[in-house]
């Protein structure tokens, strides 16, 4: 056989055989005068074997290691290892569409979805309306809900559902935003920073600051604010004095 009429045999491109020439799965055929390479019945067995495997799920790697006459692993060890990998992927599959489930179930989806159930209805209870102030904190919780450990990510939010349960909580942080809000033209020694700052610290449930860590070292918390105006980001200093100094003393 020609290397066309192998390939059209056992159901690959031409260019398919040359490859798994180059990668040594293959054995190279003796070649006639004219140079053409002469392909017996035993190539056409091994690259439909080669073919049956990938199509399994096997890589190449593996493929070579279930072909190899000496060395490497057999075929019930690697078909072995790839039922259980396959297994993991389901598992991972059948977790995925159940969060997508919750999620849809719940109704209208938070514009900084996808997010967990969770941080879904603790967005809905949030403060916002027009605050650029209140904007940014969703955005960051959407951050925090993607991207921090999960223990820590249950933390927070878990802090911050039980403050936004009390009315005058909320009351007080749609004040808060409102300052700051009014603040992201001003200098860092407005006047009005003193008041802010004694309303965002007032905000802050302390159960939300880290255990055993300065609040003024809370990278969460100093993430949040990086890139604030001068006025706003006097605020967020004065108010992590504030929780610090209060901190220490309950301490």
């Amino acid at each position: 056989m020609r290397i066309g009429e192998l390939a059209a045999v056992v159901g690959v491109t031409t260019r398919t055989v040359r490859h798994y020439h180059h990668l040594g799965l293959l054995p190279e055929p003796e070649r006639r005068p004219n140079g053409y390479r002469r392909y017996t019945l035993r190539h056409a067995v091994v690259l439909a074997r080669i073919r049956r495997l990938t199509e399994l799920g096997l890589g190449l790697t593996e493929v070579r290691d279930v072909l190899a006459d000496d060395a490497g692993k057999d075929l019930a060890e690697v078909l072995t290892e790839l039922e259980e990998d396959l297994a993991r992927q389901e598992a991972e599959i059948r977790e995925r569409r159940q969060r997508l489930h919750v999620l849809l179930d719940a109704g209208e989806l938070p514009a900084e979805g996808p997010v967990s159930p969770q941080l879904a209805a603790l967005l809905a209870a949030l403060p916002a309306g027009d605050s650029p102030m209140a904007a940014r904190d969703r955005e960051f919780l959407a951050l925090v809900d993607g991207a921090a450990p999960p223990r820590e990510r249950e933390r927070l939010l878990s802090a911050l559902r039980g403050a936004l349960e009390d009315p005058d909580t909320v009351a007080r942080s749609r004040q808060a935003y409102a300052l700051l809000d009014s603040l992201a033209d001003a200098g860092p020694d407005d006047p009005r920073v003193a008041g802010a700052a004694r309303a965002l610290a007032d905000c802050v449930p302390r159960e939300l600051l880290t255990p055993g860590q300065p609040v003024a070292a809370n990278a969460l918390l100093n993430a949040l604010y990086a890139d604030l105006r001068p006025a706003q980001a006097e605020v967020v200093r004065r108010a992590l004095k504030i929780l610090t100094e209060e901190t220490e003393e309950e301490g």
